[in-house]
This record gives structure tokens, sequence and C-alpha cells, in this order.
């Protein structure tokens, strides 16, 4: 069977990240999101995948090629604008002909198990299948209503829990029937082709979906920075220990760590499980690595730092004496020696946190910084819990930063001295 992924959006709550990259390119534990989805399709032996892509779909498409590497067989739809998933569905009517085929959005963190049960589940019907998911906070997502295992209805957003907790998942079994379908949806009031009202005219034609209900440890929806974190925490959790780089003597490592080639670990580091470290990495001496912390590729991080559950992209250097915690880093940042991220408010309240200019409720008791690339922090300086970092943004030395920080734009602090003679005794 083939499959279809979606991975043309920008991604916008993700911002400041998705500036500079789409958010199927964002990594974690090494490997970009998009990377750790197509892994689940070929363990699941679906080996020939259309991507379609459209937001920064250079970096997609240079990064996995024709997709022979990992052993798959890979091709591309460009989506010019973002018209909707059913609209980027229908672009991969050519591409599948007339089979069934399976569709992924790109954004998402699933088990191969999701994929392998989805195929056969659908092999035993005969049937389109729509996976459902059970959710805590159905006012965020498309609810699937079902009559035994049958779809009935779609819901987006409801209002009540009344109509239930089952959320459309994003995989999907789909006949080719379903490209004549997708030309006659209208569009929805923000002007896309929305594959969920494909469904629901389907269903009131008479076209039975079946359901394929998943654990919703087995699948997570990447939507937001802080998502970012619990992603990262499920995929370090599959790592295993691998050490291939340069540990010197009087480093402890406690756990499951992955250290790439090319890596360096000096003395005194205590590196606590699970942690993955990438190729080009410098840390120490007389680090604390703390749990599912993810260093990419050539991050240095100096003397007597910590760094606790964060995701760090490539190139920062987090100086001498600095504390992260909870936080997503992005690429080329530099942190001053002394740097501190609070990740705790005082009344130990949810960090809130402000996604297109609405302050949102994180769900996390902690919860540091969400930062862009090239961002330069002074020494000494202090970010506040839940704050946005701009691409290339300066924070002065000695600042501590409240609010988000807008991209290439610098916040300094302003300091009255005075100056006198000394009295001596």
């Amino acid at each position: 069977m083939k499959a279809v992924i979606l991975a043309a959006g920008e991604g916008t709550r993700l911002q400041p990240l998705t500036s500079t990259r789409p958010k199927h390119m964002i990594p974690l534990g090494g490997r970009p999101l998009l990377e750790h989805l197509l892994v689940a399709l070929k363990e699941s032996d679906v080996k020939e995948i259309l991507i379609v892509t459209g937001y920064r779909e250079t970096q997609v498409r240079t990064y996995f090629s024709d997709g022979v590497q990992w052993g798959l067989s890979i091709e591309y739809s460009h989506q010019e604008k973002p018209l909707g998933s059913g609209h980027a569905i229908g672009l991969a009517e050519d591409y599948v002909g007339n089979d069934n085929f399976l569709v992924v959005y790109g954004d998402l963190v699933v088990d191969p198990s999701i994929i392998r049960s989805t195929v056969r589940i659908h092999d035993q019907e005969g049937l389109p299948v729509l996976c459902v998911v059970p959710v805590a906070n159905p006012q965020q997502y498309g609810i699937v209503l079902l009559k035994e295992d049958r779809v009935v209805d779609i819901i987006e957003k409801p209002t009540s829990n009344d109509v239930g907790n089952l959320a459309n998942a994003g995989v999907y079994i789909f006949p080719p029937e379903v490209f004549t379908e997708i030309q006659r949806t209208p569009e929805s009031p923000r002007g896309e082709i929305e594959v969920t009202d494909t469904i629901k005219q389907m269903v009131q034609q008479n076209t039975e979906y079946t359901s394929n209900q998943i654990r919703p440890e087995d699948w997570m929806d990447v939507g937001r920075p802080w998502d970012l974190l619990e992603a990262n925490r499920r995929v370090l959790e599959r790592c295993c220990s691998d050490i291939r780089g340069g540990i010197e003597e009087g480093v402890y490592l406690n756990g499951r760590v992955h250290v790439e080639e090319g890596a360096k670990l000096r003395s005194g580091a205590y590196v606590e499980g699970p942690v993955f470290i990438g190729s080009g990495c410098d840390v120490g001496p007389n680090c604390y690595l703390r749990p599912f912390t993810s260093l990419e590729r050539n991050v240095r991080v100096g003397n007597g730092c910590e760094v606790k559950n964060s995701l760090i992209l490539d190139g920062t250097h987090i100086g001498h004496l600095s504390y992260v915690g909870d936080s997503v880093v992005g690429a080329h940042c530099n942190f001053g020696a002394g740097s501190t991220i609070a990740n705790l408010r005082l009344d130990n309240a949810n960090v809130r946190v402000r996604i297109k200019g609405e302050a949102m409720d994180s769900g996390r008791r902690k919860l540091g910084v969400i930062m862009g690339d090239n961002v330069e922090i002074g020494i000494g300086a202090q970010l506040m819990p839940g704050v946005k970092v701009g691409t290339g943004a300066w924070i002065g030395p000695a600042v501590t930063v409240y609010e988000d920080v807008p991209p290439e734009t610098f916040v300094m602090q302003k300091q009255e001295l005075i100056h006198g003679r000394r009295k001596r005794r």
C-alpha cells in the first residue's frame, strides 16, 4: 500500500522555531520529526511514499531526496498555498491511481503498531479506516462520533464534552473515490477544503468508514512549542545506550545515553539518561545533563552547566555556569556565562505561553523558554518561564526578560552608575 504524508504546513503555532524551518524538520533525538514518521512507515512495511510539501519545502526535499538511504521510495507533490488537508490529499490522485492508500499527517509521532493495525483492519473489513484516539481536552480536536465501530459524524472542536472524547488522529486509509468527493467538498469558513468535511459527506452518502481506536501513549500531535518536549521525551524513551564518542576519565553515565561519534564528554560530566548527544557536541567539564535532554549536532555545553529536559538544536553554545531547564532552544544561539532560564512560577501555577497573541495554558507546571535560531544572550541574563525569544534577537547582560522578545530586536538594561570618593577610616 502506498502512503501520502501531509507536510506542507508552516506550523505558525510553533513560532519562532518555524521561522527558519518547516515544523516537520524540527529534530528530536537526532532525527527530524518527519524522519521518525518515515521510520515508522518502513517498520510497518509501507515503503512507497508521496510527501506533500509547501512551506520551506527545499529543506524536506534535500534532506530526504528519493528515500533510498532509508530503504524507501519517496516522491513529492507541491501544495502552492495552504488550502486544507482535503486539497493536499487531492494532489496525490495521479500517484495512487485506482488503489486504496494510507494518509498520515506529517506532524505526528506514532508507534509503528498504529500503521500496522490500521492496514490490518482495512484488509480484514475491506473498508476505509479513520483512526481515533481518546483525548483529555476534546475542545481542541475534531471529535469522531461512532456507532459501534463505524463513523457517524465528526464535530470540530466541540464546546461540550457530551459528544465524547475520541479525536481524529490524522491517520486514514482512503479509497480512490475520495478524490471525486474532495472535488465536491465546499470550502470551510476559513477558505480551505477539509478532508473531515469530505469524510462526513461520504458518510452521509452511505459510504462506510470503520475506525481504529489507538492508545494515547502510541500517538502524539505536535502542534504547540511545549509539545516538542513531550515528543522528545517519547523519542528518547525508545533510545538505546550507544557510546561512540570520546569519553574522558571521570565522566559518569547513568541510564540510557546515546553519544554519537565525534562528540566529546569531558571529565566531571554527569549524564543521567535518557539523553541524546549528537556528533560534534562538546560537553563539560563538570556538567550535569539531566533526563530527556537532546543535544543535537555541534552543541557546546561549558564548564559547570546544568541542562534539564531540554531540546537544544545544532550549533548552540551554552556558556559556563548556565542553567537551561524545560526549554526548546534553536540553532546557533549563544548563552553568555551565568545565563539562567527560570522554569517554575513562584505561585506554582501552570506556565502560560503566548500563541498567536493569545496567552495559553501550557498545562505544564515547569516550562522554560522557546527560542528561535541565532539568539545572542549576554552574561548573567535571566529569562522567565514561558517567554518566547524570536530569531536573531539579542538579550543584553544582566537583563531579566519577562515578556516575549520579537525577532531581530534587542533588549538592554540601562544602568545608572554613581561615582564618588571612598571615605577612609
